[in-house]
């Protein structure tokens, strides 16, 4: 028998040496660590600042969400670590239809219009900026009642048994997306974008002589056109609207790296 038995095995070939698993699977394990417990501390001081909740005293009638951390290292391409993240996420399994939540639904940008805005900007040889939006689910209001416990490891001792009624959206919650979504889709609007009739995800903005196109993927966004001043005035004014990180010229976009050169781009 053990000669007939072979165990499955799996291959990977890479160049880079391959990142040991070390992120933590609990609150307990990542408050032992000072690197964990430092971003942790980031990650609720942002919602504390962004009013995300306000302390209620607790009634048996209320449908109460519950929450966790979730831990996440991210690598560099050489396989370095790049960063620890930590992020509070709501239990939106707890969430029930018509009572807490309503729409869900939240576009995303297709392959294939990514592929052919890619392709546009690198004919024209137009500048490609890529920004990511820091806890952009934070930038969405919430028009339900939704109440969830207090974060784990941070539970308030002056109000122990106080739970949070959240104002904006969170990740893990079910409206999260959409709401983020409809939060950014009024804002572009104002700019004087439009949205595209064949992708929802796609914005142009089209005024005498200048053309952009702005790519949405929940919270990574892309930006192209063939003013490069127009294009920093936007990512200022998104800037004073949102918390937003600019990473400068397009390299990374959602599991795609960008490599820009003389003749063109190379994607992988």
């Amino acid at each position: 028998m053990n000669n007939i038995y072979k165990p499955k095995q799996i291959h990977l070939t890479t160049k880079h040496p391959l990142p040991q698993p070390i992120e933590p699977t609990c609150v307990s394990q990542a408050l032992k660590d000072h690197k964990w417990q430092h971003t942790m501390s980031e990650e609720f001081n942002a919602l504390v600042k962004h009013d995300t909740w306000e302390m209620v005293s607790s009634n048996p009638s209320i449908i109460l969400v519950g929450c966790r951390w979730l831990f996440h290292i991210k690598h560099n391409a050489d396989g370095t670590i790049s960063r620890y993240k930590a992020c509070l996420v709501a239990k939106g399994y707890h969430q029930c239809p018509g009572l807490d939540y309503n729409e869900t639904f939240s576009p995303v940008v297709k392959p294939v219009t990514i592929r052919t805005v890619l392709s546009i900007a690198v004919q024209h040889r137009w500048c490609m900026k890529q920004l990511d939006v820091n806890n952009a689910f934070l930038h969405g209001s919430l028009q339900e009642d939704v109440y969830m416990i207090q974060p784990p490891g941070f539970v308030d001792s002056t109000m122990p048994t106080h739970i949070c009624k959240l104002h904006k959206s969170i990740y893990g919650l079910k409206q999260a997306p959409r709401a983020w979504y409809d939060k950014l889709n009024s804002f572009l609007l104002t700019l004087g974008f439009q949205q595209s009739k064949s992708d929802s995800s796609l914005f142009i903005y089209s005024k005498k002589d200048i053309i952009l196109f702005l790519l949405v993927y929940v919270d990574d966004v892309l930006l192209t056109g063939n003013d490069s001043q127009v294009m920093s005035d936007i990512i200022r004014q998104l800037g004073v609207q949102v918390s937003l990180k600019d990473l400068s010229d397009l390299h990374y976009f959602i599991g795609v790296e960008v490599q820009q050169t003389r003749e063109g781009i190379f994607l992988s």
